[in-house]
C-alpha cells in the first residue's frame, strides 16, 4: 500500500509534464489539472486526481511544484492496490499531496536541495549527482514543465509517504 500511495503523490506532481519542451512557457495560460486531462501519458494521474477531489485545487492560483509520475509509473503499482486507493479518497489525497511542494521549484532549485517539504506535511529526500535527480527513489526524467500555476517534474516511480 505503501508503494501505491507513493505513485498516486508522484502522479498528481507529474500532471505537468504534458507541457511541451523543457521549461516553455504554456500556450493559453494552462493550469496543471489541464494539462494533466489533455495528456493521455497522465490518465491515470487524472483518474486519481478526480477520485482525491483535488481538480479544482490543481486548477487555482498556486503556485504548485508537481512530482507527477506517468502511467507507466501507476503500472509499477498491483492494480488490486491501485483500485483501493483510488476507492480511499482520503488516503488517495494523502498520497497525491505528498507529491506537490508549494511554490514553484525549478530543476536549477531541486538540485540544490537535500529535501523538500510537500503539501501533505511529509519531507521528500532530494539527491542529485551525476546529472541525475532522484525524489526518494524516483527519477527525474523530465524537468521544468511549465503551467500556469506551477511546474511540473516527471518521475519514473510513485511516491508514498512515510507511514
Amino acid at each position: 500500500m505503501k508503494k501505491l500511495t507513493a505513485l498516486l503523490g508522484l502522479a498528481l506532481v507529474f500532471s505537468s509534464s504534458a507541457v511541451a519542451g523543457g521549461g516553455a512557457a504554456v500556450p493559453g495560460g494552462n493550469t496543471i489539472a489541464a494539462i494533466v486531462s489533455n495528456d493521455p501519458n497522465f490518465s491515470t494521474l487524472l483518474a486519481a486526481v478526480q477520485a482525491a477531489g483535488l481538480t479544482q485545487t490543481l486548477s487555482g492560483a498556486g503556485p504548485f511544484t508537481v512530482f507527477a509520475p506517468t502511467n507507466a509509473a501507476f503500472a509499477k503499482v498491483p492494480a488490486a492496490q491501485l483500485q483501493a486507493l483510488l476507492a480511499n479518497p482520503a488516503q488517495l489525497r494523502a498520497v497525491l499531496l505528498y507529491h506537490v511542494v508549494p511554490g514553484r521549484v525549478t530543476a536549477a532549485q531541486v538540485s540544490s536541495l537535500t529535501s523538500a517539504k510537500t503539501a501533505n506535511g511529509a519531507s521528500l529526500t532530494v539527491n542529485a549527482s551525476g546529472g541525475t535527480v532522484k525524489i526518494n527513489d524516483a527519477t527525474v526524467t523530465k524537468a521544468d514543465l511549465r503551467a500556469s500555476n506551477g511546474i511540473i517534474h516527471v518521475i519514473d516511480t510513485v511516491l508514498l509517504p512515510p507511514q
